[in-house]
């Protein structure tokens, strides 16, 4: 094994996450991984939350907005590039895209996604 590895996100094939944006996986270590989401223009994602993994998003381009629920804590942020938000794990959420551009966000997962069965779906706040 290697102890230093190098990736390109034009190398990275991509994949469909469970709340059915694209995602093209990067590279992990066993603290944590990174990914490029992208979702198409006028698309909402599926609502999930995480069983076991924390994230932590930067959003790239295009704009949208995220819901979050976690106990009785709530809120709908809106996504621009620069915006960085954290989705605890337990966390349900689902975010959607407002531009006419895909939203596009690089996110790192901690610790590095453990496969399926990871996200459960859960009712969103949109459709």
């Amino acid at each position: 094994m290697n102890a230093f590895e190098t990736g390109r996100v034009t190398q990275a094939r991509t994949e469909q996450a469970p709340d059915g944006s694209s995602v093209l996986p990067l590279l992990s270590l066993p603290s944590g991984g990174m990914a490029v989401f992208e979702l198409p223009a006028g698309q909402v994602s599926r609502a999930v939350r995480h069983r076991s993994v924390d994230e932590i998003w930067l959003v790239l381009a295009g704009t949208g907005a995220m819901w979050r629920k976690l106990e009785a804590q709530e809120d709908v942020v809106a996504l621009e590039e620069g915006v960085c938000i954290s989705i605890p794990a337990g966390t349900a959420f689902q975010f959607r895209c407002d531009s006419s551009a895909s939203l596009r966000i690089v996110a790192t997962t901690m610790p590095p996604w453990p496969g399926e069965g990871e996200a459960e779906f859960v009712p969103g706040k949109w459709d």
